[in-house]
């Protein structure tokens, strides 16, 4: 497809209710202008309630899903179009309701024979001495369905784990801890089935955290990532394969750990990445020669399948 008039009318769909929605927003505005400026007949919804009365009324060929978090990136919305039968760009509802799902998208890896971390679910604090005597210390504690590290703890002895599992639980969701893993992080987008150059993340912080990701001038992305090209290449197609397991369509982006024994650790799967000033898929798209519009206009091309 190369003609904008080809995509219909399209709505950029940004906003939702979720922890995420003001880097929805930002990312939202962004892809707007990149499609506006491509020439695509475009509108913008913020989508501050229901889906189906954002779109009430309105006449719309196809969607660009950038609402991050629950609600947009959890399979609710595209349940929501594939009734109204309006194709819309990333992965089905049941990809996005899995991999919301960090805890339940590390067990399906986990059975395909992929490594992942090892976890300890922590229902209440009665799990807390059951989880240090398995996973001991530091640990990392996560609620499993929200996104952009929000509600995340590094823990390194049991009052900051029982401090961490109550920050967790106000996600309302199940909560985990993660063993601590020691080495380099790394992300890879992938587009169309196809991993884009591999970013190594540096952060002073304790982790990759919120501040870390949309506010902090101290991150430091890598790419070209400094792997060699054989351990850059596996990592892809570890990437490509662990999208697959969990049914991730269109786009995505997979955050990976190697390790010190230089083992590859599967962290979480993102089927919205951002796509604001400091996100990765543009940068990891820039490093491979596809400036901004040119992504975004890619993304869209996806919904066509």
């Amino acid at each position: 497809m190369n003609k904008p008039k080809q995509f219909g009318r399209v709505a950029v769909m940004m906003g939702g209710s979720a922890a995420e929605r003001g880097v929805s927003l930002k990312s939202g505005a962004a892809v707007y202008e990149a499609l506006t400026c491509k020439g695509v007949d475009v509108i913008a919804i913020d989508v501050t309630g229901s889906p189906i009365e954002a779109l009430a009324g309105l006449k719309i060929d196809r969607v660009f899903n950038i609402i991050h978090g629950r609600g947009g990136e959890d399979g609710v919305l595209q349940g929501v179009l594939e009734v109204l039968g309006i194709p819309y760009t990333g992965s089905g509802v049941m990809a996005s309701a899995l991999t919301m799902d960090k805890l339940r998208t590390k067990l399906c890896w986990q059975g395909f024979g992929l490594v992942t971390p090892k976890w300890c679910l922590l229902e209440d604090e009665a799990d807390l001495d059951g989880c240090i005597e398995k996973l001991g210390f530091p640990v990392i504690v996560k609620p499993a369905q929200e996104g952009s590290s929000i509600g995340m703890s590094k823990a390194g002895n049991r009052d900051e784990l029982q401090k961490a599992l109550i920050v967790a639980e106000k996600y309302r969701c199940d909560v985990y801890a993660e063993a601590w893993v020691t080495g380099k992080e790394y992300t890879v987008a992938v587009l169309d089935g196809e991993a884009l150059p591999v970013i190594r993340l540096e952060t002073p912080n304790a982790f990759y955290d919120y501040e870390a990701k949309y506010q902090a001038t101290t991150t430091q992305y890598h790419c070209p990532c400094g792997l060699s090209p054989d351990q850059e290449q596996s990592l892809k197609e570890l990437a490509v394969t662990a999208c697959k397991v969990v049914g991730v369509k269109g786009w995505g982006r997979v955050d990976v750990f190697i390790d010190d024994l230089g083992q590859y650790q599967l962290i979480e799967v993102n089927t919205v990445p951002g796509m604001t000033d400091h996100s990765l898929v543009p940068m990891a798209a820039r490093q491979a020669g596809i400036d901004f519009n040119e992504l975004v206009w890619r993304i869209l091309e996806t919904s066509c399948g």
